[in-house]
């Protein structure tokens, strides 16, 4: 398999250029008020977006939130009621069939033929590509591999599972070599070592060079591959950063995990004594300590426990996760919308 990623490394798109354009084009993909109205309601509004190579986008929000309306839009698939997007310096307005030619998009839900096998199924949308002649299906078998769903390439496609459905409709969108991929929900489904997997293969992408936005609205399977990630809720886009951005802004105050060998009240009798810590608190066998704000170096702490004869057996920052970020950053928006 990293064999197959380096030689289509080489073979696919550099650069997302406009031809017009001299110099590479950044951003990859860029929105300015992009809204969608249906009536009086909102499905999204006013998404400002910006991402370039390479970017992985993890889009999160509850279902209905607007995730897949804006990968629509982007994808030309629907037209926002104001606003603009661009993908690679092409409008969702002047240059549809450029911006389709760049996108890879994969819905959360898409139907399969019933009378057509696995490879048959990947070679119908290769000849839609224009993909022709032994290139086809030399394509589709190394898209097969790369999806780790080769040894079901001839079994009817209607006969896939949850999880080998989705890495089939991976294969497909991945068929014309798109320099952006928009995939929604794609982990949905997948059993444990395939949502793996699928994390890994993502990433992978993201090396390429590929710009990817990733939608789903479970929060723990975004959080170790994005390095940006944007919160939506009712069609409003709350917190779009980078993802250590959006974690120092829920942090402000360091959190240490300390554990030491013996009497544990003695150890938090010594900490209290100093300026850095703000407050300890006992959980299980470990102390939790905060420390007071603007506070970064805190090895004197080890050396206060060292001296006065504690071991210790634990020391670490503990870890704000996207689930936390989440939760802390909407808290209220519901309200406020």
């Amino acid at each position: 398999m990293s064999e197959f990623f380096s030689l289509w490394k080489c073979n696919s798109h550099e650069v997302c250029a406009n031809p017009l354009s001299a110099e590479s084009v950044t951003p990859v993909i860029r929105t300015h008020d992009l809204t969608k109205k249906y009536g009086d309601l909102f499905a999204i509004r006013e998404i400002d977006l910006e991402l370039n190579e390479g970017d992985l986008f993890g889009f999160i929000g509850p279902n209905g939130a607007g995730k897949t309306t804006t990968m629509r839009i982007i994808s030309t698939l629907l037209n926002p009621t104001w606003g603009e997007a661009y993908v690679c310096d092409y409008s969702i307005y002047t240059a549809p069939k450029e911006i389709r030619r760049l996108v890879g998009y994969m819905p959360d839900f898409f139907g399969l033929y019933d009378d057509m096998k696995v490879i048959e199924y990947l070679e119908f949308f290769a000849a839609a590509y224009r993909i022709q002649g032994p290139a086809r299906r030399q394509r589709c078998e190394e898209m097969l591999e790369i999806v780790d769903l080769d040894f079901k390439r001839d079994a009817y496609a209607n006969t896939l599972s949850r999880g080998q459905t989705q890495r089939l409709g991976l294969a497909r969108t991945l068929l014309h070599d798109p320099q952006v991929l928009l995939l929604d929900e794609p982990l949905s489904g997948l059993d444990p070592r395939a949502r793996i997997e699928m994390r890994n293969l993502l990433r992978k992408l993201g090396q390429m060079g590929k710009t990817i936005i990733v939608s789903s609205h479970i929060l723990p399977e975004l959080a170790d591959i994005c390095n940006k990630v944007g919160i939506i809720d009712r069609g409003v886009m709350s917190v779009n950063a980078e993802v250590a951005q959006v974690m120092k802004q829920v942090r402000q105050q360091i959190v240490l995990v300390i554990g030491v060998v013996g009497d544990l009240d003695s150890a938090c009798g010594i900490l209290e004594q100093q300026d850095a810590v703000e407050s300890i608190e006992q959980r299980n066998l470990d102390m939790w300590v905060t420390l007071s704000p603007g506070i970064e170096d805190y090895s004197d702490l080890s050396t206060a426990l060292v001296n006065a004869g504690h071991r210790i057996r634990l020391f670490r920052e503990d870890e704000v996760n996207l689930e936390s970020a989440f939760m802390a950053l909407t808290k209220g928006l519901g309200e406020k919308i």
